[in-house]
Order: structure tokens, then C-alpha cells, then sequence
């Protein structure tokens, strides 16, 4: 917690949601109006009187949500949205027409250039933490990927983690790719560990900078013995697990042809379960790996938007969550989610989970006992996932709520666009409503990062042309 006294004053609001899962009683929403910041920490929540030279931030017809924490992202391929060569594919023949056919081509000032604009679209979508699972790494690689993204990242005033991703071995579709792909060996992936953890890594309850052990994909990017050995590695040195598992039924075939058994039971058999490991997408599950996942409480980054883009399916989130398994949410790469911000990931996620449901219902003459799915998954559940949820399994245990003595990370939403008019409970417009709405102020520990949808030092147009000319010459390339 700061020692820093300076005040502000968010005064008015119309609505505060506090990230909240409402158990045992705790509040899902607040009153307030006001809320009162003290450095970097929330201090008091109510009616509360302006103090002389304090700093104030009127929140009229504005909602306050805990700033969001996304969990699983790729931000380098924020220069890969809508690869027609990929488009229509599922997640293996995509991973050939784009990240894999682009990869190679990704210089220091590509790979920073994706970084910022991926942190930007998070930002302005009121997300102030965000875990990036990088899997950039290649033998004698000449810039190190790792650095520039915490260097973004602190640049814009974010929280962040790296899920140090790579691997040393590859899928058959990587075999004629250029050597700048090749796998690393595994002794350097376990020193690189050690350095980016005696680097960056902070295990305080709101640190700024964190890193996790992340191979890229446990079922095909390591061996069970390295899984073993990266787990022990990750235990001594206090970092948590996460990886890839279960996107698709192709794991499933994997798992059985290579292992004889489940994607999550492999995963247990080699020491990566529990509640200091969380993995990606977890859409195609047997009951009992559910079961499995729930009694170990390993974790779920939640990314909806991808899964549907490439045709995975929808991850039971429902019952993961009734079975004890923590939830929290990512939007995946832009690659293959061409909207990599938190509002949308949310919105879908809202309306996918009552989808999913309904998909299973039946007439009565059929047996079916109830119509829809609009049950499943209500407002506050997923404010929930997106916030403290994510904060759990990233073990930052002072971050994601609305709270007395929490991290001072907030967004404020002004719902001022035609989409939220006429709305009878402006608090759920941000999930329920969809879109973008206005971003008035973002603050991450403390520090205003975003007002009126604006960062300092960011020049939108510029970053555009810069877009622009970078995909224009990978293009190029590539087609050459």
C-alpha cells in the first residue's frame, strides 16, 4: 500500500459494480455515490465530502466498474486481424495460415508496434491488467520479446504478466517453417525463466509486474517430463502455471493417441493441476474432467470470441464455475479475434453461456423442462469473471473489486451513445449493451491512464499509419 497521500474524489456516479461474486453475502453493487482514491488504494466508498484541494472527478450519469483483467492474450498478433487466408479456418489450419505463416516476420520494431496497439485497445476499453501469453522466443533471437512488453506496458501505466510462453519441440504443420522458428532448447527456456523472474517478477498482491511459467501448449509444445520439471521450476521460484488446453476435440484425439487418456487428467499426471495453474479455452470437456478440474481448483481464462471465430465451441462456464473451478477471462489474440478489447469479451460472454444452455433444451413432449438458457450467466457473474476473478487467478489478491483498502484500479463509463439510451439499470450497459461506450477515466493503481477515451503521449492517427505500413509490408513479404 502507498505511503503517497494525494486524494481524488469520484463524485456522483450513477452506478458502482464492485466486482463481486455476491456470495456470503458480499455486495455485487454499491450505492456510493462517491468514491475517495487515496495514492493508489481505494479508501472510502459513500456519500463523502470534497476536501479542500482534493482532486475530483465527476462521475454524473457515469457507471464505475473495476478496471478489467484480462488473463490470456497474444498481443503480437495485433497486426494479423482478418488474414483472409485464415478466416474461415478452425484452429489447426489457422494456426498455419496465419500466426505461423506471419510469424517469422516480426522484427523488434513489428513486435513493439503490435504490443502498443493490442495495450491501447485494452486500455481504452477500461482494462488496466493484462497477461500476455507470448511464444515469441527462438533460439538467438535478436531482441528480446519479453523486455519490450514490459516496457509497453509500463509505458502506458498497465499492469502486467508475462506467461512466458514457448517451445522445444513442434507440431508437424511447423516443420517447413523459416529456422527463425525453430524450438528453443529446453536448459534455455528454464534460464530465461529465471532471469525474467529475477528481473520483473513481484509476488505482492498488487505488483505491477509478474511472470508465469507458460509453454505454449503442454500437450504438443514440451515433453511430460518437462512439463514435470518446468512445474518444479515454477513451484521453487513462486510463479504460477498456464498453457493451452482443450480449444478444440483435436486435444481430446491427441491426448487418447499419444497418452491413453484425458487432456486434463495428462495435465494432472504431470504435476499441472491445481490452484496455482489456469489455462486457456477449456471448451471440449468430459464430466469428469470438470470434476477433476473443480476438486483441484485449477483455473479457466474464459475466451469466448475466439472459440466462436474459429469454430471451437463454447466452454461450459457454468458448470466449470458450479464445480469449484476459478473463472476469469481473456480475449485471446486479435488474430483470431478481431476485437481484442474487454467489452466485447464480456458481451459475448454474457450471451454465449445463455446460448449454450438453451442449445440443450427441449419441448415437453420431449421431456425438456425449461425453454431457455437465460439463467445461466447473469450481469454481475460476469462483471465478476472479468474482474476479481481474473485477479485470483493471476494471485493478485488486492485487485478487482471495489473496495476499501483494494487496488485503486477503476473505470469509468459514460454512457452516452444511443446504444445505452432508454436502458432501465444503467449499471449492466458495459456487459449487457455491448459496444464501446465512452471511456471518461481509466486509473490503474491510482494513476489516471485514460481520460475521455484519450492516453497522453498517444497519437491514434499516427499509430494507424503505422498499422497500415506494417501490414502492407509483411504482406509483401510474405506473398514474395
Amino acid at each position: 500500500m502507498t505511503t503517497n497521500t494525494t486524494t481524488t474524489l469520484i463524485r456522483n456516479a450513477t452506478a458502482i459494480m464492485t466486482g463481486g461474486d455476491g456470495r456470503q453475502g458480499e455486495a455485487t453493487r454499491l450505492a456510493g455515490p462517491d468514491i475517495r482514491l487515496r495514492g493508489d488504494t481505494i479508501e472510502a466508498i459513500g456519500a463523502l465530502t470534497p476536501r479542500p484541494g482534493e482532486t475530483t472527478v465527476d462521475a454524473s450519469d457515469c457507471v464505475v466498474y473495476p478496471a478489467w483483467v484480462n488473463t490470456h492474450h497474444h498481443l503480437f498478433q495485433s497486426l494479423l486481424k482478418g488474414d483472409p487466408g485464415g478466416l474461415n479456418a478452425s484452429l489447426t489450419p489457422w494456426l498455419a495460415a496465419t500466426p505461423y505463416r506471419f510469424r517469422a516476420l516480426f522484427d523488434e520494431r513489428r513486435f513493439r508496434l503490435a504490443a502498443r496497439i493490442g495495450l491501447i485497445e485494452l486500455a481504452r476499453s477500461g482494462c488496466a491488467s493484462v497477461a500476455d501469453h507470448n511464444y515469441l522466443y527462438y533460439p538467438d533471437m535478436p531482441f528480446d520479446s519479453s523486455g519490450i512488453l514490459f516496457e509497453e506496458a509500463d509505458r502506458l501505466g498497465l499492469r502486467f504478466v508475462l506467461l512466458r510462453g514457448g517451445a522445444t519441440r513442434t507440431r508437424q504443420l511447423e516443420a517447413e517453417l523459416p529456422s527463425a522458428l525453430r524450438p528453443e532448447s529446453f536448459d534455455h527456456y528454464l534460464a530465461d525463466i529465471e532471469r525474467l523472474a529475477a528481473r520483473y517478477h513481484d509476488d505482492s498482491a498488487r505488483a505491477m509486474q509478474r511472470v508465469a511459467v507458460a509453454p505454449t501448449t503442454v500437450l504438443y509444445s514440451i515433453s511430460p517430463q518437462e512439463m514435470r520439471e518446468s512445474a518444479a521450476l515454477a513451484r521453487r521460484l513462486g510463479l504460477r502455471l498456464h498453457s493451452h488446453l482443450s480449444e478444440t476435440v483435436s486435444y481430446q484425439d491427441s491426448a487418447r493417441a499419444m497418452h491413453g487418456m484425458s487432456p486434463v487428467a495428462f495435465c494432472g499426471e504431470n504435476d499441472w493441476l491445481g490452484p496455482d495453474v489456469w489455462y486457456a479455452h477449456l471448451v471440449k470437456l468430459d464430466a469428469d474432467e470438470i470434476a477433476l478440474l473443480g476438486e483441484t481448483r485449477t483455473g479457466l481464462a474464459h475466451c469466448p470470441q475466439s472459440n466462436g471465430r474459429l469454430g471451437s465451441g463454447i466452454c461450459p462456464v457454468t458448470e466449470l464455475a458450479a464445480a469449484g473451478v476459478p473463472v476469469s477471462i481473456g480475449v485471446d489474440g486479435a488474430a483470431s479475434n478481431e476485437a481484442a478489447d474487454m467489452i466485447s469479451e464480456v458481451h459475448m460472454t454474457w450471451l454465449a453461456q445463455r446460448a449454450r444452455v438453451g442449445m440443450v433444451a427441449q419441448p415437453a413432449y420431449r421431456g425438456g423442462q425449461f425453454e431457455g438458457g437465460a439463467h445461466a450467466a447473469s450481469v454481475e457473474e460476469v462483471i465478476h469473471w472479468g474482474t476479481a476473478g481474473g485477479a485470483n487467478v493471476l494471485g493478485l489478491g488486492e485487485v478487482g473489486r471495489i473496495a476499501p483498502g483494494y487496488s485503486a484500479d477503476l473505470a469509468i463509463y459514460k454512457l452516452d451513445d444511443p446504444r445505452y439510451f432508454g436502458l432501465h439499470d444503467p449499471a449492466i450497459g458495459p456487459v449487457a449493451s455491448g459496444g464501446r461506450p465512452s471511456l471518461k477515466a481509466l486509473f490503474s493503481a491510482g494513476q489516471r491512464i485514460v481520460t475521455d477515451d484519450a492516453l497522453p503521449d498517444v497519437d491514434l492517427a499516427e499509430i494507424a499509419h503505422e498499422a497500415r505500413a506494417a501490414v502492407k509490408a509483411m504482406l509483401d513479404q510474405v506473398q514474395g
